[in-house]
């Protein structure tokens, strides 16, 4: 994905609409293109999830966006498809500021969130999104990954 499509959309749509009841447009425009969700995650017995820096071989670590969003099945059939079904079981590993786990929990997007902001800039200015900090799993032995875990940025 290149970029989210945010024009057009009604005014705080996410506020007035239940989140079974957005249209495609709307539902992309939640993410915030942090690209923390492309991050691979350790979960120890417990269930206690660990961020690391370790990025998916497609985010792009400039946009934080996939370099390959629409065929990325194809390159990472493991790749999740957050969807309103599915984001209850995904709760778990959704980065604490990720706007699809904000709305679902009756939270309001940070002021950075590009449907606040109007600007897709602005979750990087705030120094919350991936950008410039990550490697990549093509690159990192996954016995490595612990080596790269890391505090969300928040």
């Amino acid at each position: 994905m290149s970029d989210i499509p945010r024009s057009g959309l009604q005014d705080r749509f996410w506020e007035t609409k239940p989140m079974a009841k957005l249209n495609r447009q709307e539902w992309e425009a939640i993410c915030d293109g942090c690209g923390k969700c492309c991050l691979n995650k350790l979960e120890d017995e417990e269930g206690t999830v660990a961020l690391t820096r370790v990025a998916c071989r497609l985010l792009d670590d400039t946009t934080c966006l996939c370099s390959n969003y629409k065929n990325r099945h194809d390159f990472v059939p493991e790749c999740i498809v957050l969807t309103p079904q599915t984001i209850k079981d995904n709760l778990y590993w959704l980065p604490l500021t990720c706007g699809y786990r904000l709305i679902y929990e009756g939270r309001d997007l940070y002021d950075w969130h590009p449907l606040i902001s109007g600007d897709p800039a602005s979750v990087h200015e705030a120094g919350v999104s991936m950008q410039h900090r990550t490697v990549s799993e093509v690159n990192t032995d996954e016995d490595d990954w612990e080596d790269h875990i890391i505090e969300e940025p928040l």
